[in-house]
Protein backbone atom coordinates (compact mmCIF):
# COMPACT_ATOMS: atom_id res chain seq x y z
CA UNK A 1 0.00 0.00 0.00
CA UNK A 2 1.47 3.21 -1.28
CA UNK A 3 1.69 6.03 1.17
CA UNK A 4 0.62 9.62 1.60
CA UNK A 5 1.15 12.15 3.17
CA UNK A 6 -1.21 15.30 3.14
CA UNK A 7 -0.10 19.07 4.81
CA UNK A 8 -3.10 20.97 5.29
CA UNK A 9 -5.27 17.90 5.47
CA UNK A 10 -8.17 20.03 6.93
CA UNK A 11 -8.75 22.54 4.21
CA UNK A 12 -10.85 22.32 1.06
CA UNK A 13 -8.13 20.98 -1.28
CA UNK A 14 -6.41 18.19 1.13
CA UNK A 15 -9.85 16.94 2.62
CA UNK A 16 -11.16 16.41 -1.53
CA UNK A 17 -7.44 15.13 -1.76
CA UNK A 18 -7.66 12.57 1.01
CA UNK A 19 -11.01 11.13 -0.02
CA UNK A 20 -9.25 10.97 -3.52
CA UNK A 21 -6.08 8.91 -2.21
CA UNK A 22 -8.18 6.99 0.33
CA UNK A 23 -10.31 5.61 -3.16
CA UNK A 24 -7.09 4.95 -4.76
CA UNK A 25 -6.19 2.56 -2.04
CA UNK A 26 -3.40 4.86 -0.60
CA UNK A 27 -2.77 5.11 3.21
CA UNK A 28 -3.28 8.67 3.94
CA UNK A 29 -1.43 10.64 6.94
CA UNK A 30 -2.02 13.89 7.96
CA UNK A 31 -0.96 17.06 9.67
CA UNK A 32 -3.01 18.99 11.66
CA UNK A 33 -1.83 22.06 13.19
CA UNK A 34 -2.75 23.09 16.83
CA UNK A 35 -4.67 26.24 15.35
CA UNK A 36 -6.42 23.55 13.49
CA UNK A 37 -7.79 21.54 15.51
CA UNK A 38 -11.33 23.02 16.03
CA UNK A 39 -11.47 23.59 12.46
CA UNK A 40 -11.70 19.70 11.17
CA UNK A 41 -15.05 19.61 9.74
CA UNK A 42 -13.95 18.84 5.92
CA UNK A 43 -12.11 15.58 7.62
CA UNK A 44 -14.57 14.17 10.56
CA UNK A 45 -15.82 11.56 8.38
CA UNK A 46 -12.66 10.50 7.42
CA UNK A 47 -11.45 10.40 11.13
CA UNK A 48 -11.40 6.20 11.21
CA UNK A 49 -9.86 6.47 8.05
CA UNK A 50 -7.05 8.64 7.74
CA UNK A 51 -3.88 9.24 10.60
CA UNK A 52 -3.56 12.55 11.88
CA UNK A 53 -0.64 13.96 13.34
CA UNK A 54 0.38 17.19 14.89
CA UNK A 55 2.45 19.22 13.16
CA UNK A 56 3.18 22.86 11.80
CA UNK A 57 4.79 24.45 9.23
CA UNK A 58 6.43 26.77 11.70
CA UNK A 59 7.66 24.31 13.76
CA UNK A 60 10.18 22.91 11.19
CA UNK A 61 11.39 19.67 13.17
CA UNK A 62 8.26 18.46 13.93
CA UNK A 63 7.76 18.63 9.94
CA UNK A 64 11.01 16.89 9.62
CA UNK A 65 9.92 14.10 12.24
CA UNK A 66 6.96 13.48 10.49
CA UNK A 67 8.47 12.94 6.95
CA UNK A 68 11.14 10.73 8.63
CA UNK A 69 8.48 9.00 10.26
CA UNK A 70 5.86 8.46 7.91
CA UNK A 71 8.99 7.96 5.13
CA UNK A 72 5.59 8.77 2.51
CA UNK A 73 5.96 7.81 -1.07
CA UNK A 74 4.39 11.05 -1.92
CA UNK A 75 4.04 14.41 -0.35
CA UNK A 76 1.01 17.07 -1.18
CA UNK A 77 1.61 20.06 0.71
CA UNK A 78 -1.89 22.08 0.39
CA UNK A 79 -0.58 23.88 3.37
CA UNK A 80 0.33 27.79 3.11
CA UNK A 81 -1.23 30.87 3.76
CA UNK A 82 -3.52 31.13 0.34
CA UNK A 83 -5.37 34.51 0.99
CA UNK A 84 -4.41 36.94 -1.12
CA UNK A 85 -5.94 39.84 1.03
CA UNK A 86 -4.55 38.44 3.95
CA UNK A 87 -0.95 38.66 2.31
CA UNK A 88 -1.07 42.31 2.22
CA UNK A 89 -1.57 42.57 6.24
CA UNK A 90 0.67 39.65 6.44
CA UNK A 91 3.70 39.31 3.71
CA UNK A 92 6.64 37.76 6.20
CA UNK A 93 4.55 35.61 7.28
CA UNK A 94 2.96 34.56 3.65
CA UNK A 95 6.51 34.59 1.96
CA UNK A 96 7.57 32.31 5.02
CA UNK A 97 4.83 30.09 4.89
CA UNK A 98 3.55 30.31 0.88
CA UNK A 99 7.60 30.52 -0.18
CA UNK A 100 10.32 29.40 1.87
CA UNK A 101 9.05 27.01 3.50
CA UNK A 102 8.85 24.91 0.03
CA UNK A 103 12.47 24.80 -0.10
CA UNK A 104 12.96 23.34 3.72
CA UNK A 105 10.76 20.96 3.16
CA UNK A 106 12.31 20.13 -0.08
CA UNK A 107 15.72 19.77 2.01
CA UNK A 108 13.99 17.54 4.15
CA UNK A 109 12.91 15.22 1.58
CA UNK A 110 16.36 15.29 0.36
CA UNK A 111 17.99 14.35 3.36
CA UNK A 112 15.72 11.51 4.23
CA UNK A 113 14.46 10.14 1.10
CA UNK A 114 15.37 11.69 -2.51
CA UNK A 115 12.59 9.24 -3.78
CA UNK A 116 9.95 10.72 -1.85
CA UNK A 117 7.41 12.71 -4.58
CA UNK A 118 6.66 16.12 -3.93
CA UNK A 119 3.32 18.44 -5.19
CA UNK A 120 3.38 21.64 -4.88
CA UNK A 121 -0.17 23.91 -5.76
CA UNK A 122 0.38 27.35 -7.17
CA UNK A 123 -2.10 29.63 -8.15
CA UNK A 124 -2.65 31.97 -10.99
CA UNK A 125 -2.04 35.28 -9.04
CA UNK A 126 1.77 34.55 -10.11
CA UNK A 127 0.77 36.13 -13.88
CA UNK A 128 -0.83 38.93 -11.88
CA UNK A 129 -1.37 41.71 -14.88
CA UNK A 130 -0.74 39.13 -17.35
CA UNK A 131 -0.18 40.39 -20.89
CA UNK A 132 -0.97 37.15 -22.39
CA UNK A 133 -4.62 35.90 -22.41
CA UNK A 134 -5.22 32.86 -21.90
CA UNK A 135 -2.03 32.53 -19.66
CA UNK A 136 -0.26 29.14 -20.36
CA UNK A 137 2.86 27.69 -18.40
CA UNK A 138 5.36 29.99 -20.45
CA UNK A 139 3.52 33.01 -19.54
CA UNK A 140 5.84 35.82 -17.52
CA UNK A 141 5.11 35.92 -14.08
CA UNK A 142 4.25 39.28 -13.01
CA UNK A 143 2.76 39.06 -9.36
CA UNK A 144 0.70 41.92 -7.46
CA UNK A 145 0.64 40.47 -4.26
CA UNK A 146 2.90 39.39 -1.63
CA UNK A 147 0.81 35.90 -1.89
CA UNK A 148 1.71 36.18 -5.39
CA UNK A 149 5.21 36.80 -5.04
CA UNK A 150 5.51 33.86 -2.51
CA UNK A 151 3.92 31.29 -4.91
CA UNK A 152 6.38 32.54 -7.84
CA UNK A 153 9.17 32.26 -4.86
CA UNK A 154 8.01 28.11 -4.41
CA UNK A 155 7.64 27.36 -8.07
CA UNK A 156 11.03 28.52 -8.61
CA UNK A 157 11.86 26.75 -5.51
CA UNK A 158 10.47 23.32 -7.03
CA UNK A 159 12.06 23.85 -10.56
CA UNK A 160 15.35 24.44 -8.60
CA UNK A 161 15.26 20.78 -6.71
CA UNK A 162 13.46 19.20 -9.81
CA UNK A 163 16.49 20.24 -12.20
CA UNK A 164 19.11 20.37 -9.98
CA UNK A 165 18.92 17.87 -7.68
CA UNK A 166 16.98 15.58 -10.07
CA UNK A 167 13.52 14.97 -7.64
CA UNK A 168 10.00 14.05 -8.51
CA UNK A 169 8.86 17.48 -8.10
CA UNK A 170 5.59 18.85 -9.79
CA UNK A 171 3.24 21.71 -9.35
CA UNK A 172 -0.10 22.29 -10.65
CA UNK A 173 -0.90 25.68 -11.48
CA UNK A 174 -4.36 25.81 -10.03
CA UNK A 175 -7.22 28.77 -11.21
CA UNK A 176 -9.70 29.74 -8.73
CA UNK A 177 -11.48 26.26 -7.26
CA UNK A 178 -14.73 26.71 -5.74
CA UNK A 179 -16.90 23.93 -3.40
CA UNK A 180 -19.07 23.84 -0.66
CA UNK A 181 -15.60 23.24 1.55
CA UNK A 182 -14.86 26.58 0.66
CA UNK A 183 -13.97 28.92 3.48
CA UNK A 184 -16.11 31.80 3.79
CA UNK A 185 -14.00 34.78 3.95
CA UNK A 186 -13.51 33.93 0.11
CA UNK A 187 -16.23 35.97 -1.64
CA UNK A 188 -18.05 32.97 -3.59
CA UNK A 189 -18.67 31.37 -0.15
CA UNK A 190 -19.46 34.73 1.47
CA UNK A 191 -21.97 35.50 -1.85
CA UNK A 192 -23.77 32.10 -1.68
CA UNK A 193 -24.28 31.95 2.17
CA UNK A 194 -25.05 35.62 1.99
CA UNK A 195 -27.92 34.09 -0.54
CA UNK A 196 -29.07 31.40 1.41
CA UNK A 197 -29.30 33.17 4.62
CA UNK A 198 -30.96 35.93 2.86
CA UNK A 199 -34.01 33.73 1.52
CA UNK A 200 -34.06 32.18 4.73
CA UNK A 201 -35.11 35.66 6.34
CA UNK A 202 -31.66 35.00 8.36
CA UNK A 203 -29.86 38.01 6.87
CA UNK A 204 -30.96 41.72 5.34
CA UNK A 205 -27.52 42.42 3.34
CA UNK A 206 -24.04 41.38 1.47
CA UNK A 207 -21.27 44.19 1.49
CA UNK A 208 -18.90 43.34 -1.27
CA UNK A 209 -15.91 45.27 -3.22
CA UNK A 210 -15.75 45.56 -7.02
CA UNK A 211 -17.58 43.29 -8.51
CA UNK A 212 -16.32 43.65 -12.26
CA UNK A 213 -13.26 41.66 -11.88
CA UNK A 214 -12.99 38.28 -14.06
CA UNK A 215 -12.24 34.94 -12.91
CA UNK A 216 -11.63 32.08 -13.90
CA UNK A 217 -14.05 29.08 -11.60
CA UNK A 218 -13.23 25.76 -11.72
CA UNK A 219 -14.45 22.75 -9.23
CA UNK A 220 -11.92 21.94 -6.60
CA UNK A 221 -12.41 18.03 -6.65
CA UNK A 222 -11.58 18.17 -10.22
CA UNK A 223 -8.49 19.85 -9.41
CA UNK A 224 -7.65 17.67 -6.47
CA UNK A 225 -8.27 14.69 -9.26
CA UNK A 226 -5.38 16.56 -11.67
CA UNK A 227 -3.17 16.92 -8.82
CA UNK A 228 -3.54 13.01 -8.43
CA UNK A 229 -3.10 12.21 -12.02
CA UNK A 230 -0.07 14.21 -12.30
CA UNK A 231 1.57 12.70 -9.24
CA UNK A 232 1.13 9.25 -11.12
CA UNK A 233 3.20 10.42 -14.30
CA UNK A 234 6.30 8.85 -15.31
CA UNK A 235 8.03 12.19 -15.38
CA UNK A 236 7.68 15.62 -12.96
CA UNK A 237 6.55 18.85 -14.85
CA UNK A 238 3.88 22.06 -14.44
CA UNK A 239 0.66 22.07 -15.16
CA UNK A 240 -2.02 24.60 -15.89
CA UNK A 241 -5.21 23.76 -14.40
CA UNK A 242 -8.40 26.08 -15.30
CA UNK A 243 -11.51 25.95 -17.02
CA UNK A 244 -10.38 28.36 -19.57
CA UNK A 245 -13.57 30.50 -18.89
CA UNK A 246 -13.58 34.00 -17.66
CA UNK A 247 -17.18 35.11 -15.36
CA UNK A 248 -17.11 38.09 -13.52
CA UNK A 249 -17.85 38.27 -9.50
CA UNK A 250 -20.88 40.08 -10.97
CA UNK A 251 -21.92 36.85 -13.03
CA UNK A 252 -21.48 34.59 -10.05
CA UNK A 253 -23.22 37.23 -7.85
CA UNK A 254 -26.50 36.98 -10.41
CA UNK A 255 -26.39 33.12 -10.77
CA UNK A 256 -26.29 32.74 -7.52
CA UNK A 257 -29.08 34.59 -6.54
CA UNK A 258 -31.18 33.65 -9.36
CA UNK A 259 -31.37 30.01 -7.72
CA UNK A 260 -33.09 31.31 -4.67
CA UNK A 261 -34.91 33.31 -6.74
CA UNK A 262 -33.89 36.93 -5.64
CA UNK A 263 -32.44 40.15 -7.06
CA UNK A 264 -28.99 40.98 -6.19
CA UNK A 265 -29.96 44.72 -6.26
CA UNK A 266 -32.32 45.02 -3.27
CA UNK A 267 -29.20 43.64 -0.79
CA UNK A 268 -26.30 44.12 -2.44
CA UNK A 269 -24.15 46.63 -0.89
CA UNK A 270 -20.78 48.28 -2.51
CA UNK A 271 -17.86 48.77 0.57
CA UNK A 272 -14.89 50.03 -0.36
CA UNK A 273 -12.98 48.12 2.31
CA UNK A 274 -13.47 44.85 0.55
CA UNK A 275 -12.08 46.48 -2.81
CA UNK A 276 -8.02 44.98 -3.62
CA UNK A 277 -5.54 48.11 -3.30
CA UNK A 278 -3.66 46.38 -6.39
CA UNK A 279 -5.90 44.05 -8.74
CA UNK A 280 -4.80 41.82 -11.17
CA UNK A 281 -5.83 41.83 -15.01
CA UNK A 282 -8.47 39.07 -16.31
CA UNK A 283 -6.84 35.40 -15.38
CA UNK A 284 -7.82 32.61 -17.78
CA UNK A 285 -6.30 29.38 -17.79
CA UNK A 286 -5.08 27.32 -21.44
CA UNK A 287 -5.34 23.85 -20.01
CA UNK A 288 -4.34 22.37 -23.15
CA UNK A 289 -1.15 20.98 -21.90
CA UNK A 290 -2.97 18.76 -18.90
CA UNK A 291 -5.36 17.87 -21.42
CA UNK A 292 -3.11 16.52 -24.05
CA UNK A 293 -0.97 15.09 -21.22
CA UNK A 294 -3.23 13.06 -18.71
CA UNK A 295 -6.72 13.51 -20.60
CA UNK A 296 -8.26 17.09 -18.24
CA UNK A 297 -11.37 18.26 -19.18
CA UNK A 298 -13.53 20.49 -16.57
CA UNK A 299 -17.20 18.67 -15.91
CA UNK A 300 -18.53 20.85 -13.47
CA UNK A 301 -19.44 23.85 -15.48
CA UNK A 302 -19.72 27.67 -13.94
CA UNK A 303 -23.73 27.47 -13.43
CA UNK A 304 -23.39 23.96 -12.01
CA UNK A 305 -20.44 24.96 -9.45
CA UNK A 306 -22.72 27.96 -7.73
CA UNK A 307 -26.33 25.96 -7.66
CA UNK A 308 -24.34 23.08 -5.81
CA UNK A 309 -22.87 26.29 -3.52
CA UNK A 310 -26.26 27.58 -2.73
CA UNK A 311 -28.03 24.17 -2.26
CA UNK A 312 -25.41 23.14 0.39
CA UNK A 313 -25.55 26.52 2.17
CA UNK A 314 -29.85 26.92 1.56
CA UNK A 315 -29.47 22.87 3.74
CA UNK A 316 -26.75 23.73 6.21
CA UNK A 317 -28.79 27.51 7.67
CA UNK A 318 -32.36 25.42 7.56
CA UNK A 319 -30.96 22.81 9.91
CA UNK A 320 -29.86 25.78 12.02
Amino acid sequence: MKKALILGITGQDGSYLAELLLDKGYEVHGMIRKSATGNTMNIDHLSDKIISHKGDLLDLLSVYKLIKKIDPDVIYNEADQDHVSWSYDLPNYSFDITGSTVGKILEMIRDINVNIKFFQPLSSNIFGKAELFPQNEQTAFNPQSPYGLAKVFAFEICKYYRNVHNMFVSTAIFYNHESVRRAPDYVTRKITQAAAKISLGLQDSLHLGNLDTKVDFGYAPEYMESAYKIMELDKPDDFIIATGEAHSVEDFLKETFKVVNLNPNDYVKFDKKFSRSNDTSMLVGDYSKANKTFGYEPKTKFKEIIKIMVENDLKLNSIK
